[in-house]
């Protein structure tokens, strides 16, 4: 009984994880690229690379102002851009 309540409880807070995961990625999409993050995933080939394309782009001038120490710079941002490309991909 006590090894199937604590499967339960790992799986559900593994739920809860990844939900918070996807909730996250729907927020940044909306907000850095101003699309919906569902609709996205949910799209073609052509038009999710298009936005990869631009994720590129947008993580690459990133990962310049962090390498030139820009007070702009924020490896959360990074990360989470990271994290976007990878979702789409």
């Amino acid at each position: 009984m006590h090894h199937r309540l604590k499967c339960e409880i790992d799986s559900f807070v593994s739920s809860k994880r990844r939900e918070k995961i996807a909730a996250c990625q729907r927020v940044l999409a909306m907000r850095l690229l101003g699309i919906d993050f569902d609709e996205a995933r949910s799209a073609g080939a052509a038009s999710r690379s298009g936005l990869v394309r631009r994720l590129d782009r947008l993580i690459e001038r990133e990962r310049l102002r962090g390498s030139r120490g820009h007070w702009s710079y924020d490896l959360n941002r990074h990360i989470a851009l990271k994290q976007l490309r990878d979702a789409l991909a």
